[in-house]
């Protein structure tokens, strides 16, 4: 475990459950059920919260719930969110796509599927691969909120066990306090949740945390690749929890309940969740709650034995403390 800047980091994986998790303003909820549905991004051209990337866009109500069930009215238009959409960074449709489909084996319920088979050409002549659902241009940045989604990684996730590199770089979400491509912003910083493995043996993988300033500055990280090893081929619950704070103040709490299991603690850290020089944090501007982001070589292991990256996505609810 890596820790700079004064940051404290401890790590618990015992059964429990936090506070932290509860309480504060629902904002968004869905399931990809009722008229939820992909379509071409059309309401914005894609500006500098996009890089000029392709982008999609979900719209439509998820009327099996009660309310906070709308992409557009309850997000996009919403002055307490942000503008919901889907991003690639090139590619295309053989490469990789996100579909809502059928849950495979319970066709009654939705799901949101992503599908990564292939690296391509992306910005700053950089080889990778990238799918992600973004929340950006949130008009007042979120300076503590948490957040619920069922995830499911496919069985071919099993062969990067035996990928013949440590893995560093396989991003699932991502956290902008603030943006730092904005060419106006001076105090870039981000949070990155992903899945990794320690060493070039085989090994199970396991969830891995880190925080950079602009420049990719690493802040701290916490990525001692605990006892609690990422369900493959089986739904589980991820929860978490964003505070904006300074070393003493910020914190990053994480859960995942595997179904049929108990909850367990994934990450509870203290420390920076702003740019460790910014002098009037505005709290988190835009952030991808939905991603599958990694690198030519982890794509191309994958490729060479006809294994393809899956995550399948649902119950997905947003809620804002401040």
């Amino acid at each position: 475990m890596s820790l700079l800047s004064g940051c404290t980091a401890n790590k618990n994986t015992v059964n429990g459950n936090s506070t932290v998790l509860t309480g504060g303003d629902l904002l968004f909820q869905t399931g990809f059920e009722g008229t939820s549905k992909m379509v071409p991004r059309t309401r914005n051209e894609a500006g500098v919260e996009s890089h000029h990337y392709e982008t999609d866009d979900i719209v439509g109500v998820d009327n099996t719930l009660a309310d906070h069930n709308d992409f557009v009215k309850d997000l996009d238009e919403n002055p307490k969110a942000g503008e919901f959409f889907v991003e690639y960074t090139g590619g295309d449709s053989t490469k990789r796509y996100v579909k809502i489909i059928p849950e495979i084996g319970n066709p009654k319920n939705h799901v949101l599927q992503f599908w990564l088979n292939d690296w391509w050409l992306a910005t700053e002549n950089q080889k990778k691969a990238r799918i992600q659902a973004d929340i950006y241009n949130i008009k007042s940045g979120f300076k503590e909120f948490h957040q619920s989604v069922r995830v499911f990684l496919n069985d071919d996730f099993k062969a990067l066990e035996k990928y013949p590199s440590p893995i560093t770089w396989l991003t699932i979400s991502e956290f902008w306090n603030n943006e730092w491509w904005v060419t106006t912003e001076k105090y870039g910083f981000r949070v990155t949740l992903g899945i990794g493995k320690p060493t070039a043996a085989e090994s199970k993988l396991h969830f891995i945390l880190n925080a950079e300033d602009a420049g990719q500055k690493e802040v701290w990280n916490d990525n001692d690749h605990s006892a609690v090893e990422v369900p493959i081929g089986k739904w589980f619950t991820m929860n978490y929890y964003y505070k904006e704070g300074n070393d003493k103040t910020g914190r990053f709490y994480m859960t995942i309940t595997p179904e049929g299991e108990k909850e367990q603690v994934v990450f509870d850290v203290t420390g920076f969740t702003h740019n460790t020089y910014d002098p009037a944090p505005n709290g988190v501007t835009g952030y991808s709650p939905l991603k599958l982001y990694t690198s030519k070589e982890l794509v191309q292991f994958m490729k060479d034995q006809n294994k393809t990256l899956q995550i399948f996505w649902d119950d997905f609810k947003l809620w804002r403390n401040k």
